[in-house]
């Protein structure tokens, strides 16, 4: 779901670099010392979710895992997904450098509005601990679809098929990706619940 360079307006990538700035800026301040091995490894986890493309029709769809990182890391989602994003950008020419303000803050922000919606009913455990995990990598994913497809659309009536057909196309892999931070966070929970209490 990278937006490659060329493509965005020039209004879009301006205020989506000023909001990945600002979301950086208060990730890097909220970040414990000991959480920094948390942020990397969750880093390398949506590196390595975001390089796995399966194509579905003219579009190609892969797991972002930022619901995960978002109820893991809060805020310290926007530090870790640029450091992502800028490697595949670098590594890979997956996005690319002038629209990684706007790719960091389309996928870190659904992340901390997660955290916030749903950190509560997993800490409190009020119902289960799966669905609450579901939803959030669920609505994580389809909130970033929805900031994705609105930088298209804004930047220009040319976009508006593309921005549509990005949607429907993530709708599948939003299942997807509801389950696998289900199954993590609950094995998470399990086996390492200091992580989670952080």
């Amino acid at each position: 779901m990278h937006i490659s360079e060329g493509v965005l307006s020039g209004p879009v990538l301006l205020g989506g670099a000023g909001l990945a700035v600002l979301g950086t800026s208060i990730g890097l301040k909220k970040i414990d010392y000991d959480q920094i091995m948390s942020v990397a490894i969750l880093s390398a986890a949506f590196f390595i979710a975001s390089l796995i493309h399966v194509p579905i029709g003219p579009a190609n769809g892969h797991l972002i895992l930022n619901g995960l990182l978002g109820v893991v890391l809060g805020w310290a989602a926007f530090p870790s997904i640029l450091v992502a994003l800028v490697l595949q950008a670098v590594l890979f020419q997956f996005g690319g450098l002038t629209v990684l303000g706007v790719n960091t803050f389309t996928m870190a922000a659904p992340a901390v509005l997660c955290f916030y919606v749903f950190r509560p009913m997993l800490i409190n455990g009020n119902g289960s601990r799966f669905a609450a995990a579901f939803a959030c990598g669920f609505f994580a994913m389809l909130l970033s679809t929805i900031l994705t497809a609105s930088a298209l659309a804004l930047s220009g009536d040319g976009f508006q098929d593309a921005a549509r057909m990005l949607f429907y196309a993530h709708l599948p892999i939003m299942v997807v990706e509801g389950v696998i931070t289900g199954f993590a966070y609950s094995f998470l929970a399990k086996v390492k619940p200091e992580v989670l209490a952080a």
